[in-house]
């Protein structure tokens, strides 16, 4: 007979398995990265595809074209304050419908002074559905809160945002209990969207700063910035370990109430090693529940 340590310990690990399997993975637009992902990432893990300043939308958009043409299921950021006007959502809207995206990862995004109309992700949402856009919308979660937008202004948003929606992928997290206790929050106040709790994998300090130089100096700022916590994590030797994280995760989600799905995994390029982690951890947690 299982005593109830074994069984709480099982469903921890069951949840967590879970939550591994149901991953997806943000890349960033650079020179290899169609090659790199070919070469690591099983073509069933979801991809989401940033959007960096100095490339701008159409980098991207190519991109998730020639991933769609390799047989994954992209979906491509849209940072509001980069679009010009309501023709240039139609325009983004009608390619990528012409492509096959099935799904978007809408955002307000970093940029200092919006090129155009649209300040923030609700504004791109409502000139989007004036298009006629038939997208499976993501829209971005804040539980550790944000580096200049006050709690309240995001809650808002968030709430604004929802009903357009069919999931939410949150910022990065490190705090299990918090990230957790904001899901059930939200689900309380009747946002009952999906979550994807949103990590960084096993990047290693050296590539977080070649990173960070590519994508420029400002948008790295900003993007800290956003991640309250992050930096310090990073440089700090031992400060992160993604399998803790993960495992803190499936220790906290199944005393919350909530709608968290899966995670979202922030490679920075690091996809060879990610997916390896990934395989790994997965493997870790089948052969516990093989030996219970």
């Amino acid at each position: 007979m299982t005593n109830p340590r074994e069984e709480s310990a099982r469903r921890r690990r069951s949840r967590l398995a879970e939550l591994v399997r149901d991953t997806s993975y943000e890349v960033m637009p650079f020179k290899n990265t169609e090659r790199d992902v070919l070469a690591a990432v099983p073509v069933d893990v979801p991809l989401t595809v940033t959007v960096t300043e100095a490339k701008g939308i159409d980098t991207t958009l190519a991109l998730t074209e020639r991933l769609l043409g390799h047989g994954y299921r992209v979906a491509p950021h849209l940072p509001a304050r980069l679009f010009v006007d309501q023709q240039h959502v139609a325009d983004v809207v009608a390619r990528l419908t012409e492509a096959g995206v099935k799904s978007v990862f809408v955002i307000g995004g970093d940029a200092p002074d919006p090129a155009g109309e649209f300040t923030d992700a609700y504004s791109l949402l409502r000139a989007m559905e004036e298009a006629g856009h038939s997208f499976e919308v993501g829209i971005g979660g804040y539980p550790e809160g944000h580096g200049s937008i006050p709690q309240e202004a995001i809650d808002l948003a968030l709430k604004q945002k929802a009903p357009m929606a069919r999931r939410v992928i949150t910022q990065i997290c490190f705090d299990a209990t918090r990230t957790a206790s904001w899901a059930e929050g939200i689900a309380t106040a009747g946002i009952e969207l999906p979550v994807y709790v949103g990590m960084p994998g096993p990047v290693n300090r050296q590539k977080l700063m070649r990173i960070s130089a590519g994508i420029g100096l400002g948008q790295s700022a900003r993007f800290l910035q956003k991640q309250q916590s992050m930096l310090w994590r990073f440089l700090l030797p031992g400060g992160y370990d993604p399998t803790k994280l993960a495992r803190r995760l499936g220790t906290a989600l199944p005393k919350f109430r909530t709608n968290v799905r899966g995670l979202h995994i922030f490679t920075f390029n690091e996809l060879r090693g990610t997916e390896q982690w990934r395989q790994k951890l997965l493997a870790a947690l089948s052969e516990k529940e093989d030996d219970a």
